[in-house]
C-alpha cells in the first residue's frame, strides 16, 4: 500500500485547464544566468538549430549529473550542477534552464502520477512510496509550436518502434528514457501499430495543466513529499543512485 503520511496533508490536487504562454525568464529553480549553467552552455557543441543543441545538452547532462533519488523538486539548477547529482526532476530542470538560456521558451505540465508506477523501483519499500507523485514535465517552444520532452528525440510513432517502453525498473530514469523511447502520458501510442508498451497514460491520475515555470507549479500544488519527510529522507536519498534503492 502506498503512503499518504509523506504527502502534504493540506494539498488538494485536481485536474485543471490551467494554460501558459511559457517564458525564457530566469527563476529561483531555473537560474540559467548562474555560473554553473553558463559553464555548461560553454561546453555544448555548436549547433545550427536549437533542437539539435537541446539534444546535445541532454546528453551532456546525462553524462555529468549522476541520477539519484533526491526529493527536493525546488532545488535550483545551479545547485544540481554543482553537486553533480540529481533526481529525474532536477535533471529535467537543468535541461529547461539550458533551453531558456538559449532563449527557447519553456513551460511546465503538471502530472499527478499514481505512486504504484514506482513500485518496480522500490520493491522492498513500497509502503514508503507516496500515494501520488507530482511530476513536472517540461515543454519547449520550437518552430512555433510546443513539444514535450518526450518529443525532443522524435515523435511517439518514431520512438515507439525503437524497442520497448519505459518500465521504471533498473537504472534507467525518465530523463534518460526520452532519448531512446516514447514516454507517452496521453495514450497516443495505444493506437493500432504503435508501441503499446510506451503508453503510460494509465498511471496518470490527473492533469494539472500548464504553468509558466516549475516554480509556479510547485508554488500552486506543493511538492510530492511534505517538508518533514523531505528533511528526514534527503540525506540518504540524495546519494542513492537511481536503480539501486537498497544501497548508496
Amino acid at each position: 500500500m502506498t503512503s499518504r503520511m509523506l504527502t502534504p496533508w493540506w494539498q488538494a490536487r485536481t485536474a485543471s485547464v490551467n494554460t501558459s504562454a511559457g517564458s525564457t525568464a530566469a527563476t529561483r529553480i531555473l537560474d540559467w544566468n548562474s555560473v554553473p549553467v553558463l559553464k555548461l552552455m560553454a561546453d555544448l557543441e555548436p549547433a545550427i538549430d536549437p533542437l539539435t543543441r537541446l539534444r546535445s545538452a541532454h546528453g551532456l547532462i546525462a553524462a555529468r549529473v549522476r541520477p539519484v533519488y533526491a526529493v527536493d523538486d525546488q532545488q535550483p539548477v545551479s545547485e544540481t550542477l554543482t553537486r553533480r547529482r540529481g533526481s529525474c526532476s532536477q535533471r529535467l530542470a537543468v535541461l529547461e534552464a539550458v533551453a531558456r538560456a538559449m532563449r527557447v521558451a519553456t513551460r511546465c505540465r503538471g502530472l499527478l502520477v499514481d505512486g504504484r508506477f514506482w513500485y518496480p523501483r522500490f520493491p522492498r519499500l513500497r509502503h514508503l512510496v507516496p500515494t501520488e507523485v507530482l511530476l513536472a514535465w517540461p515543454e519547449f517552444h520550437l518552430d512555433s509550436q510546443w513539444i514535450s520532452t518526450t518529443e525532443l528525440f522524435g515523435s511517439v510513432e518514431q520512438l515507439g518502434g525503437s524497442g520497448g517502453g519505459f518500465t521504471n525498473s533498473g537504472g534507467e530514469t525518465l530523463f534518460d528514457a526520452v532519448a531512446r523511447t516514447a514516454v507517452d502520458w496521453d495514450g497516443a501510442s495505444s493506437t493500432p501499430g504503435a508501441c503499446s508498451a510506451c503508453d503510460l497514460s494509465a498511471a496518470v491520475l490527473a492533469d494539472l495543466g500548464h504553468f509558466d515555470s516549475r516554480d509556479q507549479l510547485f508554488a500552486t500544488h506543493g511538492q510530492t513529499m511534505c517538508w518533514g519527510a523531505r528533511t528526514l529522507t534527503a540525506p540518504v536519498l540524495n546519494r542513492w543512485t537511481a536503480g539501486h534503492p537498497q544501497r548508496a
